[in-house]
């Protein structure tokens, strides 16, 4: 017999229905629709996030090999190795030198010269820092270091807030204890008595 068009079925499990639920007790997810009873997952729009257990602490801080921060305050060093600047034919090595030729990210970033490879060139070379290892290599192969003074926006690392500094000057001013200022009478990082002069 010919193959016709309503002939085509897909073959068996690879579709399978939508389950209704909710229609009634005949259908075997009537009432709760498998819900279960009550409770806030029971409801429209109802749930917790991924990895909630209820308010108690969550696993991923109960448990120490969990725990770990990244500093988002660390200095982002650039490192190059001795290696890597044996092959570099120029008179002088300095960072902008460096990331023309690929070897740093960027010149707003510290770099420093670490001591991994060999190094027999008599050159000068600028850096921001110098491991002991790549001071003594450079130095015996009769070559020069200056060593450049940061001026990147990680040279201080930041508090973590803002009102540190003010808030050490509410404690020195003894405000809120007794016989000190209020806090509504504190302005510019200054105490205030808050009185009108005569």
């Amino acid at each position: 017999m010919p193959l016709r068009l309503d002939d085509l079925r897909p073959n068996d499990g690879a579709h399978t229905f939508k389950r209704r639920v909710g229609r009634g007790h005949g259908s075997g997810r009537g009432k709760t629709a498998g819900r279960g009873t009550k409770g806030q997952k029971s409801r429209a729009g109802g749930g917790v996030r991924r990895g909630f257990e209820g308010g108690q602490n969550p696993i991923q801080q109960r448990m120490p090999y969990k725990r770990g921060f990244t500093n988002i305050w660390k200095t982002p060093w650039e490192v190059v190795n001795l290696s890597q600047l044996a092959g570099l034919e120029i008179d002088a090595i300095t960072p902008e030198e460096l990331y023309a030729r690929g070897l740093i990210r960027g010149i707003e970033f510290p770099v420093k010269i670490l001591g991994n490879g060999e190094f027999d060139r008599s050159i000068a070379i600028a850096a921001h820092a110098f491991s002991a290892s790549a001071r003594e290599r450079i130095t015996t192969a009769g070559g020069t270091i200056e060593e450049l003074e940061r001026t990147d926006r990680w040279v201080n690392a930041r508090p973590r807030s803002r009102r540190l500094p003010f808030n050490r000057t509410l404690r020195e001013a003894r405000v809120g204890k007794s016989g000190g200022p209020e806090r509504g009478r504190m302005h510019n990082n200054r105490p205030r008595t808050g009185l009108k002069e005569a």
